[in-house]
């Protein structure tokens, strides 16, 4: 986990492990069903109804689980100048802030995707021939998660774990792409000076 959040309570992290893999397989699956599509249209000449918004309906999935882990594992875009030039206590309530913003954030996905779900559960989605409610079924889903990974961040801060420490530690993601890529970047600095 990119955040080093080890202190994390072991069944949210195992939630988010599956979250983690259901967007992956949600990925692949999407994936086959575009291909099966194609495949279809264009050598069998007969494109079957149902690919094009099981794809969709995959991707929503995926979307969804894998924002809110990425609001676990904190890797999600983020301003971060303020957080480079404050002190520790004040980065700690920075992050805090950003914490309940996203804690409501989710909410607001559980609160208005649920209107959306009884909004649409009586009609039907005529390709697949379930509920139309199932197209927000994941935006719902999705809010869940990012609500319990946001409050679980909370709680822990609340309780005095080092989860501000750990993010101190981490270097940014640029910075990161690059300590990954140093002997990469190394050998074409060199390959380029044998070259000049």
């Amino acid at each position: 986990m990119s955040t080093a959040l080890r202190t994390g309570v072991p069944l949210i992290t195992r939630i988010n492990t599956a979250a983690l893999y259901a967007a992956g397989i949600g990925l692949v699956l999407m994936t086959a069903f575009v291909a099966y599509q194609v495949f279809c249209r264009y050598v069998l000449n007969d494109s079957p109804s149902w690919t094009e918004p099981g794809a969709v309906m995959l991707m929503s999935w995926f979307i969804f689980l894998g924002a809110a882990v990425g609001v676990r594992e904190n890797n999600h875009l983020g301003f971060d100048v303020l957080l480079y030039v404050l002190p520790p206590a004040a980065k700690k309530w920075l992050r805090m802030i950003s914490d309940f913003v996203v804690a409501a954030f989710g909410a607001g996905m559980i609160w208005y995707g649920g209107n959306l779900v009884g909004l649409t559960w009586n009609t039907t989605l005529p390709a697949l021939g379930i509920s139309g409610g199932w197209d927000y079924i994941p935006v719902v889903a999705g809010g869940v998660l990012v609500l319990l990974f946001a409050l679980e961040r909370i709680i822990l801060r609340f309780g005095g774990a080092p989860i501000d420490e750990a993010l101190d530690e981490l270097p940014s993601a640029e910075v990161q792409v690059e300590l990954d890529n140093v002997e990469e970047v190394r050998r074409d600095a060199a390959e380029l000076s044998r070259r000049g």
